[in-house]
């Protein structure tokens, strides 16, 4: 064995390789990252380490019920499939939501946890995220600096618990525990962002072809409005590596021509879902419409600090070892100075992006988003953690170094004292800010000294300041959000009570059960059982909330958040045979009503009834026969149960001495529903209000005998037998039927009978029979919109990347070297020895 070699070998053995420095640095930043997040969560004895809750907005008005609804399908429960949900909204489409939701490899694990934890299983989830994007980011640091041994082998430029340390502080900045920690499904771009950027090193080395388009394409199938977001700063990473580069510019379009193909390859993947969450959004109700408002600088500065807590401004924390040394990189002159003016331009760049309008239509795919408008803030963390490496990878820096970057966070805590040092929590801030700074400036200049004891003495003190900075800001957001957002309580004896009591009266698929107007989150349904009309989710499709608001029905959220509607007719017309309401002593009891079958059928008409204005007259329009009566002078006869309309008035409104009945109506935001008052005792009483009367409002009364005889007759001319699934319906009518049969769902997007789009019928779904009642069933499926076309464009970029895995398989044998004991004296290869491609 020559000497060469024999170095070779005595360095692979006791110098530990980079690859497990890296998996060293990952675990390291992963248990940081969970440390941190956990000691906040339990000084602010927040769940599940105290009373207090952690689901609030939409963490516990929508993704707690959709994973709820994940864990029934993952068992085998649930009404539906992954096509189509039968729980919410009287029938909408799950896809778009799956893929909006639930599609991240991480939401699975909520199958391991009973359901009745099913708030434990989300908290867990979101913390595992967190330290797999700490552990991903400390992955990719080492791979974009790397120094060669004198042996060949690479190893790490910087000790590898720094750049744990790293990782841990970019899964821990204050987008991700302040903002992205109740929007669960947002942690997924803070993993991809650091994976995405992997992925351009091997473009830029032209390795991996095939992983590439694959992690591409689980970062987009995970959540694809953060992985948008990931892409551009991904795509910024790259650009400025080619600019820092020695190649020729061939050579570069050559990489960017790679990376382009990469990612369009990898979205291709990805369309089976990701086309049906473009289409679900397209036939989305509208929602919120805002304008973007930049945010004041002071604002922005005081962001950085820890402890601090706004809405409306980016949550730019990051620990202050992090911050110093992206800080420090302009004058560290170990760094060569085009990649200091590049990394640090390109982070100044990013931050101005946030504040100004057209660059904050790109980061947000052209639409300003309802509530956080900073949504992109976790790229410019990642940018200023990838700096910071640089600035350490080439060497420690020095005093000067260390005092420039001390003097730019001197100055941006002085402006950031203007707006946070007024109050309490601002003075918190600024000396966790200081306090932060001061033990990361120890531990850099710690390092520069040699030895065990030192090195871990800079370790301590840098974990020891950004844990004690991240915890401090998790738990201050914790109690801000409670203090500041709606909050919905954990799961408790009450979901028990409700959920035990909704399977004993469930009926599916003869009658629908309702879990009632008393909700304890907007997806009541998905959350604790039945099928209702209660429905919150970004695709809350603009036909069930237009059919639903012309029936009378409430919303918040603009229209995005459809509540149930407690009216008999309406019951009778979508098949609710048990709904849940609130008695008189605090109990939920189930009321019961004899309903028609789903499937219905009207008599055919002359012309096409549209609706009015009068939610009571559009009822009886659906319902085929009149069952109000205006009210004399008024009044409603006494017997008659009195309903009243006023969807944009907040207060209380009451009939005679009658209890006072709550209505929220507070346009465009909210809309209350159309509200029984009780039955009219006697002849003459009046409605009264708490407050100045609506400027629209309306009273009808219902006769509930001509209501049942109504119902009698749909049962009678209605389907014999109704079977559904996860992506249709299929009924058997009586003989002889003709006119129209009416399905009780939505007529949203996807719905085909008879091999045709299905037709609609005042908002339902609804075919045309034949004219000479020979039709004797019904047969409907559900596919929702861009599934088909996604799974064409996902077949064939499946196709391309296994030509790719072929091309490159075919590449690597023809590059693999002839065994030296084939070749024949002076280095060539005989010609009847064996080919390379056939070579062992």
């Amino acid at each position: 064995m020559d000497l060469l070699s024999a170095s070779t070998l005595t360095y692979s053995i006791t110098m530990p390789t980079l690859q497990s420095l890296r998996g060293r640095a990952a675990v390291f930043a992963a248990l940081v990252t969970v440390t941190a997040v956990c000691a906040g969560d339990a000084a602010a004895r927040s769940f599940p380490f105290g009373a207090g809750t952690r689901s609030v907005n939409d963490l516990g008005n929508q993704f707690v019920p959709f994973h709820a609804k994940l864990w029934d399908l993952l068992h085998g429960r649930g009404d539906g499939g992954i096509l189509l949900n039968w729980q919410s909204g009287y029938g909408t489409a799950f896809l778009p939501d799956l893929g909006t939701y639930l599609t991240s490899p991480f939401a699975l694990l909520v199958g391991l946890f009973p359901r009745d934890r099913i708030d434990l299983a989300v908290y867990v989830i979101t913390v595992l995220k967190m330290a797999a994007a700490g552990a991903a980011m400390a992955w990719l640091l080492p791979a974009s600096v790397r120094e060669r041994h004198g042996t060949g082998q690479e190893r790490f430029a910087a000790p590898w618990w720094a750049a744990g340390v790293l990782g841990a502080t970019y899964a821990l900045c204050g987008w991700s525990v302040i903002e992205a920690s109740y929007n669960p499904m947002w942690l997924d771009g803070l993993i991809g962002f650091p994976l995405l950027c992997l992925v351009g090193e091997w473009v830029r080395a032209g390795r991996r072809p095939v992983l590439g388009p694959l992690v591409v394409a689980l970062v987009w199938v995970a959540n694809f409005y953060t992985a948008y977001m990931a892409t551009l700063g991904a795509a910024l990473v790259l650009g400025v590596q080619l600019l820092l580069t020695r190649q020729v510019l061939h050579a570069r379009l050559r990489v960017l021509l790679r990376g382009a193909t990469t990612v369009l390859l990898g979205i291709g993947l990805a369309a089976p879902v990701l086309l049906p969450v473009v289409m679900g959004t397209r036939h989305a109700y509208p929602g919120w419409t805002t304008e973007f408002e930049r945010a004041a600088w002071s604002e922005v500065f005081a962001r950085a600090l820890p402890a601090t807590y706004d809405f409306f401004t980016p949550a730019v924390f990051l620990g202050g070892g992090a911050l110093l040394l992206a800080a420090a990189l302009p004058f560290n002159r170990a760094v060569p100075g085009r990649e200091r003016l590049a990394w640090a331009g390109l982070a100044g760049a990013v931050a101005l992006s946030l504040q100004w309008g057209p660059t904050h239509l790109v980061w947000h795919a052209f639409a300003t988003p309802n509530g956080s408008p900073f949504r992109q803030t976790f790229v410019l963390s990642g940018l200023l953690v990838i700096a910071a490496w640089r600035c350490l990878a080439y060497g420690r820096p020095g005093r000067r170094a260390l005092l420039g970057g001390t003097g730019v966070l001197l100055a941006l805590g002085l402006v950031a004292a203007t707006g946070a040092a007024g109050a309490p929590a601002g003075r918190r801030a600024l000396a966790l800010f200081v306090c932060g700074t001061m033990a990361a400036g120890a531990a850099l200049l710690v390092m520069r000294l040699r030895g065990r004891k030192y090195a871990a003495l800079a370790a301590l003190l840098l974990v020891g300041g950004l844990v004690g900075q991240a915890a401090a800001t998790t738990a201050y957001a914790d109690r801000e959000r409670l203090k500041r957002l709606d909050s919905y309580p954990a799961w408790a004896g009450a979901h028990d009570r409700r959920a035990a009591a909704l399977a004993a009266a469930d009926g599916w698929p003869r009658y629908r059960t309702d879990p009632g107007r008393a909700q304890i989150t907007a997806n009541d349904p998905l959350l604790l059982g039945g099928q209702g009309a209660s429905y919150y989710s970004s695709h809350t499709p603009e036909v069930l909330t237009r059919t639903l608001g012309a029936l009378g029905a409430g919303w918040t959220s603009n229209g995005r958040a459809v509540q149930s509607l407690d009216n008999p007719v309406v019951d009778a017309v979508f098949a609710v045979g048990a709904r849940f309401r609130t008695e008189a002593d605090g109990s939920l009891e189930p009321s019961r009503a004899d309903v028609p079958p789903l499937v219905t059928v009207r008599p055919p008409q002359s012309a096409r009834p549209r609706y009015g204005g009068s939610p009571f007259r559009n009822q009886e329009l659906l319902l085929g026969s009149r069952v109000y009566s205006s009210p004399v002078a008024g009044a409603c006869p006494a017997g008659r149960e009195v309903f009243l309309r006023a969807p944009d008035y907040y207060g209380t409104a009451r009939l005679g001495d009658a209890p006072p009945v709550m209505l929220r109506g507070d346009k465009p935001r909210w809309r209350a529903a159309v509200t029984s008052l009780g039955t009219a005792g006697r002849a003459g009483e009046r409605v009264t209000f708490d407050r100045a009367a609506p400027d629209a409002w309306s009273v009808a009364c219902l006769d509930r005998t001509r209501l049942a005889a109504a119902v009698d007759r749909l049962t009678e001319t209605g389907a014999v037998s109704v079977r559904v699934s996860g992506d249709g319906v299929r009924a058997q009518l009586p003989p002889g039927s003709t006119g129209t049969a009416v399905l009780a769902a939505p007529r949203i997007a996807g719905w085909s009978c008879a091999g045709r789009p299905a037709d609609s019928y005042l908002g339902l779904v609804a075919v045309p029979l034949d004219p000479d009642g020979t039709t004797t069933s019904v047969d409907c499926s559900f596919r929702p919109p861009g599934l088909r076309s996604g799974a064409a464009a996902g077949g064939a970029s499946l196709l391309v990347l296994l030509g790719v895995a072929a091309l490159s398989v075919r590449r690597r044998r023809r590059e693999r070297p002839v065994p030296e004991e084939l070749l024949a004296p002076g280095g060539a290869a005989p010609e009847l020895l064996p080919s390379v491609e056939s070579a062992p």
